[in-house]
């Protein structure tokens, strides 16, 4: 408990040096008596409660960003450096203190607006440096030659970045460094934005009817709310999103429009535009429903979660709603953004995993094989995994026993899988041969195999097997344990013939394989494949005599109700499902019935997010699956609920 409240310290530590004495009491603390402890700390919402009633609000809140007195610490030739994270934008309050300091800037060509500042006494922000690479060696040349010379007094240059390994470190060694991350709550979310133009001016705020009042709530709750979710990672966003202040700044201004045009407006320019996600879409336009619709003006008792904390408060002044807003609770629980309880075990096991594999980056290189017989540990890890590799699949073979035949497209699927699980088997082979004789001295251990020998010390998939390997987060146990496994499944189809029910998830390119499926319909029936659709039933007995059986997906933010056959909440610190069997049917388009199931995606692995493929899909993304459900769909939506290939471990 000392260590995680020292942290909160050192994480806090402008406020620590007015309470020095205080905290040397706490540290120094040794009898229970004397420091007395709640039995029970298992949760953050514990802790907080635990640390604002000993120490106070401020050693839990964040201080508020100040860019005044960052601007006292620089002078003319010192540059002025935003490092920015997701959902943070500073130039708000730049252009404020700019407008109280008569301060101006910004130009299209940086190098002579520089000069001009520098001769004119203005201020000159060169936004986003980390996308001008190629300029940055010319910003540090310009900076290196500032002096107090050459620059009037009133002069400064104020520069934003994500963090770059391109940006230039002169300039990060001189220039004063800011960040202003973005509220790590609702309420502070919320406050923040109330506190913020343009509903902190005074005439904007008076001159709204109740109606946008009603509305200009709403929609700050809604930005705290998808803020808030990139917390909860994959559950939350396949891809995290940078929403910032400018897009509910644009909200907001639009609130005078026609009740339909706010809706689209919101959801798909101002948030919709940053959303390269179609799940992600359709997430964000079901969260935008709760807060966008005629019940939040009509019905007095409207909430915006489950459990009626939240709400529109009435008309009042100014001030009566910056006191609603702090009245609200420091920490929230999940069923605000529309999430289980489970999301909260998620979210830990996820920040533990991240810290964890930050600890192991700091490790050395070296140390990691001289330390306590690193070679020895490598060379039995290296001949393990050889030992258990099987021999590369006999694709000759195959082609005889399963040739390609014009009604059986799995044929061919089954030899396009053997040669790409060959290749791999081959790159493991080798780069673990190579392994072993570079410890043995036989010869070079160069980079390649360094990097190799470094990730499986610690138990990674190492660089060179996961490019040819196919998508997986599983450690290296159990992606050898998986490896095995899928080699075995492909062998057994081999020899025995083609299996009644697939393993879905041992498929290398799952889409080759639904494809052959639809395939095989297509020809069986002459039926334009363009024309096909799926259908879906959890149910398998004998063969199919239409589409196939598929098995081992894993449901990810809700559970399956075996016996009614629908979707259902999961159970308390459970929070995967097996799927039963599933009857993937081949089926015209119009033949197929429209319900009000759930759409669930399907991803190969529990990150969700992948590359932007040509259909203007996500890489890890198979299919889409409906699922019964006797909730309406956008609960589910808002659950996250997607199917899984496989987990994690």
């Amino acid at each position: 408990l000392q260590i995680k409240i020292i942290v909160s310290a050192f994480f806090s530590r402008s406020h620590v040096s007015e309470n020095t004495s205080e905290w040397q009491k706490i540290y120094d603390s040794r009898e229970p008596q004397s420091f007395p402890l709640p039995e029970q700390l298992n949760n953050t919402l514990t802790i907080t409660t635990f640390v604002t009633d000993k120490l106070g609000k401020k050693f839990v809140e964040p201080p508020p960003f100040d860019l005044t007195k960052s601007y006292l610490d620089s002078n003319s030739t010192i540059p002025l450096i935003f490092v920015l994270s997701p959902g943070a934008d500073p130039m708000s309050s730049l252009l404020k203190l700019a407008n109280d300091k008569d301060g101006q800037g910004q130009g299209s060509i940086a190098a002579k607006m520089i000069q001009k500042g520098m001769e004119e006494g203005t201020w000159v922000c060169l936004q986003n440096c980390h996308l001008a690479v190629s300029w940055m060696p010319m910003l540090e040349k310009i900076c290196e030659e500032f002096n107090s010379e050459k620059c009037h007094p009133v002069f400064r240059l104020w520069l934003t970045s994500y963090p770059s390994p391109k940006f230039p470190v002169t300039i990060l060694q001189n220039g004063v460094k800011m960040t202003n991350e973005p509220p790590t709550c609702l309420r502070l979310n919320l406050l923040q934005s109330f506190l913020s133009d343009p509903i902190s001016d005074p005439a904007f705020f008076s001159g709204c009817p109740e109606k946008e009042l009603k509305l200009l709530f709403a929609v700050c709750f809604f930005h705290a709310v998808v803020q808030e979710r990139r917390k909860f990672r994959p559950l939350g966003w396949n891809i995290p999103y940078g929403f910032n202040e400018l897009d509910l700044r644009i909200s907001i201004r639009q609130l005078h429009v026609p009740f339909e045009a706010l809706s689209y407006l919101t959801g798909e320019c101002n948030y919709g535009g940053r959303v390269t996600d179609d799940w992600d879409r359709r997430l964000l336009l079901a969260m935008l429903d709760d807060f966008y619709n005629p019940d939040i003006i009509e019905n007095p008792h409207y909430t915006f979660s489950p459990s009626g904390n939240y709400y529109a408060p009435p008309k009042g002044a100014y001030e009566d709603y910056i006191e609603f807003i702090k009245s609200l609770p420091f920490s929230q629980h999940p069923e605000v953004f529309g999430l289980h309880e489970n999301v909260d075990i998620s979210k830990d096991l996820q920040q533990t995993k991240i810290l964890f594999e930050s600890l192991l980056l700091t490790q050395g290189g070296d140390t990691q094989r001289t330390s306590g017989g690193g070679d020895s540990a490598l060379y039995e890890i290296a001949d393990d995994i050889l030992s258990k590799l099987p021999n590369d699949f006999d694709i000759e073979g195959c082609l005889s026993k399963y040739p390609v035949r014009y009604e059986e497209s799995m044929n061919t699927v089954l030899v396009q899988e053997m040669e790409r699980f060959n290749n791999l088997i081959q790159t493991i082979r080798i780069t673990l041969i190579n392994l072993k004789k570079a410890i043995k001295g036989l010869v070079i251990m160069d980079d390649e195999l360094e990097a190799l020998s470094g990730s499986l010390l610690v138990g990674k998939v190492p660089e060179k097997w996961a490019k040819r390997s196919y998508p997986s987060l599983k450690p290296l146990g159990s992606y050898i344990l998986d490896f095995l496994e899928r080699l075995k499944f492909f062998q057994d189809w081999y020899e025995l013939g083609k299996p009644t029910v697939f393993w879905l998830s041992g498929f290398y390119f799952t889409q080759a394989f639904l494809t052959g499926a639809m395939q095989n319909y297509a020809r069986k029936h002459r039926i334009p494949i363009d024309l096909l659709g799926y259908e879906f039933q959890d149910t398998a007995d004998t063969a199919p005599e239409d589409g196939v059986y598929i098995h081992g997906l894993f449901l990810d933010g809700a559970r399956w109700d075996r016996t009614k056959g629908i979707l259902a909440e999961q159970y308390p610190k459970l929070l995967f499902d097996m799927m039963p069997t599933i009857w993937i049917k081949p089926t015209t388009k119009s033949d197929i019935k429209k319900s009000n199931a759930y759409v669930c995606p399907l991803y190969k692995t529990s990150e969700r997010k992948g590359v932007l493929s040509t259909t203007g899909l996500s890489t890890n993304f198979v299919i889409a699956l409906t699922l019964n459900t006797d909730k309406p769909a956008q609960h589910w939506i808002k659950r996250g609920v997607a199917l899984l290939c496989q987990l994690d471990d």
